[in-house]
C-alpha cells in the first residue's frame, strides 16, 4: 500500500468505530476536556476584568473572591485533568484491545498459505508492538484536537474583542504554523512507516534465533547469530534515527513559529500603546491569551506525532485485516454430519504459490482416488511427491485448483469449515505441543473433556504410564514447543489428542517417524486400534508399518504411479518393490 493510502478515509472511519463500543466514556472525557478548555479561556478575561476594573476601583474583597473562584476553577481543572488521564487513556487501552482481538480472530481464520509467507516473528509485531502506539492515538488524538479547536476559536474571538489588529496577526501567522506542521508530518509519516517496518524484521530475527538458540549451539554459530542480529539492529537504530532527525525538524520549526508569535504580538502591542489604541492591561490580557493560544498549537504539535506514529501501526493493522482468506465458507454451506467417511478425490490439481514474483509449483495433477469408507490408504513414495500436500487438501489447509474432493458424496467446498475438520484428526510428523501442562495439551483434542476421557486417551496412546512417573503428573508443563518431553513422548501426547478427539477420518502424517522401535510398536498397535472402522490416510516413510493396509498408493512428481496391496504391488515389480529393496538392505 502506498503512503498515499496510508491515512485515507475509508482507515479513518475503520479507525473510528471502534470508539463506537465505548461512545459513553468517550464522551465523558470529551465533556472533560471541553471543561479544560473552558477554564485557560477563562483565566486571562477574569484577570482583565481584576487589572481594570477591581483593582483601579479598590474592591479589594470582590478581587480576593476572584482570585479564591481562580483557585476553585483551577481544582476542578485539575479533577477533569485526572479523569481526561486516567478514563481517557483507558479508552485507548479498550480500543488497542478491540483492535487486538478483531486482528487475532482475522489471524485464526487465514489459511495455511498465509502463514507459508510469513514470518512468525513479523506476525507477532503487527499484533503487539504496531497497536502500542494506538492506544496514545485513541486517548491524545480526539482529545487534544478538540481542546485545541475550542481554545483556538475561543482565544481568536476574545482577543478579535479586544483589539482586532492583534486577532489579525493570528489569522495571519497560524496559517503558517499549521502549513510548516502539515509539510514536516510528511516526512515523519514515511520515517515512522519504516521504523515499523524494521521492528518487524527485528522480532521476526528473534523470533528464528531463539527458537534455534540449540541448533546454534550445535553448530557453534552463536557469533554468526550475533553478527546477523548486529545488522538487523542497525537498520533498525538508522531508521529510528532518520525518524528524530525529522521529529527534530517538526518541533524546532513549530517552537521558532511560536515564539515567533509571541515576538509578534508583543511589537504589535507596543506599536498600538505608542499610538495611544492600546492600553497596558490589554497587551497584559493579549499576552495571556497567546500563552493560552500556544498550549493548543503545542497539542496539536504532539498530536502530529502521535498521529504519525499511531496511523502507522494502525495502516499496518489494517494491511492484514484487508486480506480476504481464500478459504471459507460459501453461501448456504451445510454441516456435514453422521459422517462414514467415503472419500473421493476426482481430477484434483493444485500448486503452490508464493509472493506476487514467485512461479506457481505445480505439485498434484489430475490426481484421482477412491477411499470408501472404514479402509486405510497408505501413501508412499519419494520426498516432494505431494503426499502431504494431498491429504493437506481435504480438510481444506489449501484449496485445490481443478477437480473436487467428496466426503459421502458431498463437496468438501460445499459443507462448513468446522463441521469438515472436526470430522477429520490428524497426526503430524512434526509435532507441536503448547507451552502447557500434559493436561491441556491432550484436552486440546476436545475442549471440555473429563479427567477421565483425558486419562482414557493417555492410556490408549500408550503415555499415562511416562506420565505417571513424571514428579507432577498431568500437571507437567512440557516447555516452549513441548521441549521438556522426548520425541517419543511428543509423538504419543500428540496421538493422544487425536483419540480424544475420536474423528471418523484419520491423517496419519509419518506420525511414528519419530520413534524407536519398541515405541514405534506401542504406538502401531494403538494407531491399528484407532484405524479399525474409521477411514484412514497414512503417509509412510517405511514401508513395513503399512504393509497391512487396505490399499498403498504409489505418488511422485508425475502423479500417482502404482496402487494396490502390498503384495500385489511387490509382485507388479515396479517403483513400490524398488523402494521395498532398498529399505529392506539397508536394514539388512
Amino acid at each position: 500500500m502506498s503512503l498515499k493510502n496510508d491515512f485515507s478515509k475509508a482507515s479513518l472511519r475503520i479507525f473510528a468505530g471502534y470508539y463506537k463500543p465505548h461512545w459513553k466514556l468517550f464522551a465523558a472525557d470529551m465533556f472533560c476536556a471541553s471543561m479544560i478548555s473552558a477554564t485557560d479561556l477563562a483565566f486571562p478575561m477574569m484577570t482583565k476584568y481584576a487589572i481594570e476594573r477591581l483593582l483601579p476601583g479598590g474592591l479589594y474583597r470582590f478581587f480576593f473572591i476572584l482570585i479564591g473562584l481562580m483557585i476553585a476553577l483551577y481544582l476542578l481543572k485539575t479533577v477533569f485533568t485526572y479523569i481526561v488521564t486516567y478514563w481517557g487513556h483507558t479508552v485507548g487501552a479498550y480500543i488497542e484491545a478491540d483492535m487486538r482481538r478483531d486482528l487475532f480472530g482475522h489471524l485464526q481464520e487465514l489459511p495455511f498459505s498465509f502463514y507459508d509467507n510469513n514470518r512468525t516473528g513479523q506476525i507477532m509485531s503487527r499484533v503487539t508492538t504496531d497497536l502500542f502506539e494506538v492506544t496514545e492515538l485513541a486517548h491524545h488524538g480526539p482529545e487534544d484536537l478538540f481542546i485545541s479547536f475550542l481554545t483556538l476559536i475561543g482565544s481568536f474571538v476574545l482577543v478579535f474583542s479586544i483589539r482586532w489588529e492583534m486577532a489579525v496577526v493570528l489569522l495571519v501567522l497560524v496559517p503558517i504554523m499549521l502549513g510548516v506542521t502539515i509539510l514536516s508530518r510528511r516526512a515523519m509519516r514515511a520515517a515512522s512507516k519504516t521504523v515499523k517496518e524494521r521492528t518487524a524484521e527485528i522480532n521476526a530475527s528473534l523470533e528464528s534465533s531463539i527458537s534455534g538458540a540449540r541448533v546454534a549451539k550445535a553448530f557453534t554459530n552463536e557469533s554468526y547469530e550475533t553478527v546477523k542480529f548486529r545488522g538487523g539492529n542497525e537498520n533498525f537504530k538508522n531508521a529510528k534515527k532518520n525518524y528524530y532527525k525529522a521529529m527534530a525538524s517538526f518541533h524546532s520549526k513549530v517552537d521558532f513559529m511560536t515564539n515567533f508569535l509571541t515576538v509578534v504580538v508583543i511589537a504589535t502591542g507596543g506599536v498600538l500603546i505608542m499610538g495611544n489604541k492600546f492600553t497596558l492591561t490589554e497587551l497584559i490580557t493579549c499576552n495571556l491569551f497567546i500563552a493560552a493560544f500556544l498550549q493548543p498549537v503545542r497539542r496539536l504539535q504532539n498530536f502530529v506525532e502521535q498521529f504519525t506514529s499511531g496511523m502507522a501501526g494502525f495502516n499496518r493493522f489494517t494491511e492484514v485485516m484487508r486480506i480476504k482468506p481464500d478459504i471459507q465458507d460459501k453461501p448456504g454451506a451445510v454441516s456435514l454430519e453422521n459422517v462414514r467417511g467415503s472419500i473421493e478425490y476426482r481430477d484434483v490439481t493444485f500448486a503452490y504459490t508464493g509472493d506476487a514474483a514467485a512461479v506457481e509449483r505445480c505439485v498434484l495433477r489430475n490426481i484421482n482416488l477412491s477411499i470408501p469408507a472404514g479402509t486405510t490408504l497408505a501413501l508412499v513414495g519419494p520426498s516432494g511427491g505431494g503426499k502431504t500436500t494431498l491429504c493437506h487438501l481435504l480438510p481444506r489447509f489449501y484449496e485445490i485448483r481443478q477437480g473436487g474432493i467428496t466426503i459421502d458424496g458431498y463437496d468438501i467446498r460445499d459443507v462448513t469449515l468446522a463441521s469438515l475438520r472436526r470430522n477429520i484428526g490428524i497426526v503430524q510428523q512434526e509435532v507441536f505441543l503448547f507451552a502447557g501442562t500434559i493436561r491441556e495439551n491432550i484436552a486440546y483434542g476436545r475442549i471440555g473433556a473429563t479427567e477421565d476421557e483425558i486419562v482414557q486417551a493417555a492410556m490408549r496412546a500408550e503415555i499415562h504410564d511416562d506420565i505417571m512417573e513424571m514428579p507432577s503428573g498431568y500437571d507437567t508443563i512440557v516447555g516452549e514447543r513441548g521441549i521438556k518431553l522426548s520425541g517419543g513422548q511428543k509423538q504419543r501426547v500428540s496421538i493422544a489428542r487425536i483419540f480424544l478427539k475420536n474423528p471418523p477420518i484419520l491423517i496419519l502424517d509419518e506420525a511414528t517417524s519419530a520413534l524407536d522401535s519398541a515405541t514405534e510398536y506401542k504406538i502401531q498397535r494403538a494407531l491399528e486400534e484407532l484405524s479399525r472402522g474409521r477411514t484412514t490416510m497414512v503417509i509412510a516413510h517405511w514401508l513395513s508399518t503399512i504393509r497391512n493396509a487396505s490399499r498403498i498408493v504409489v505418488i511422485d512428481d508425475e502423479g500417482v504411479r502404482e496402487e494396490g496391496t502390498h503384495e500385489e504391488l511387490l509382485a507388479e515389480r515396479g517403483l513400490y518393490a524398488e523402494l521395498h529393496a532398498a529399505q529392506f538392505s539397508r536394514a539388512g
